[in-house]
């Protein structure tokens, strides 16, 4: 009795060690979700076929173009919203994330904060703007957006170069993007 049990509790160890993890909304250096980083802007509707796209397009001399193409899953939740190269075979360029359950392996996503992308990044380069701060990391395509609104107020006017240590740990990330270019 004893081996049966043995047994039926290693066969279950072996298959459940067998299931393909799910990647649906998974962020890696070489895909988001369902879309890889060589898929071509001609495919979406193949590859989101159980999702919504809309694409906001425009008509030039050269026929329509694709400026932007939003994914929507079913029932309404924006996911992702694309934006096509413009090469001759358009491939996806740069991503906005909109749905939190979005991560990186390492559980990083829009629900992050500052923190969270320090512990787990080197940052490359920070760039101010006007309302922002967008934050460059070393290791992964993804940069990130925080909200000047987020920062200590005698930084929250003008585009003085924002250092890392002015930008306090618990400061939320308000953008995810993803540029593969």
């Amino acid at each position: 009795m004893k081996k049966l049990f043995l047994l039926l509790g290693l066969f279950m160890l072996l298959f459940s060690s067998c299931k393909e993890k799910d990647i649906t909304f998974l962020i890696t250096n070489e895909s988001i979700g369902k879309l890889d980083k060589i898929s071509l802007a001609r495919d979406l509707e193949l590859i989101y076929a159980d999702d919504s796209i809309v694409k906001d397009t425009f008509n030039s001399k050269l026929g329509p173009a694709y400026q932007k193409v939003k994914i929507f899953e079913k029932g309404g939740k924006h996911l992702l919203t694309l934006t096509p190269s413009e090469d001759s075979i358009p491939v996806i360029e740069n991503i906005r994330v909109f749905d939190p359950r979005f991560t990186a392996e390492n559980g990083i996503g829009l629900n992050s904060t500052f923190k969270d992308i320090q512990d787990n990044y080197t940052i490359k380069k920070i760039i101010t703007t006007l309302n922002s701060v967008v934050i460059f990391v070393k290791e992964t395509d993804m940069y990130f957006t925080i909200d000047k609104q987020e920062l200590p107020a005698n930084l929250r006017f003008g585009v003085n170069t924002i250092e890392e240590v002015q930008i306090p740990g618990d400061a939320e990330v308000k953008y995810l993007m993803i540029g593969w270019n």
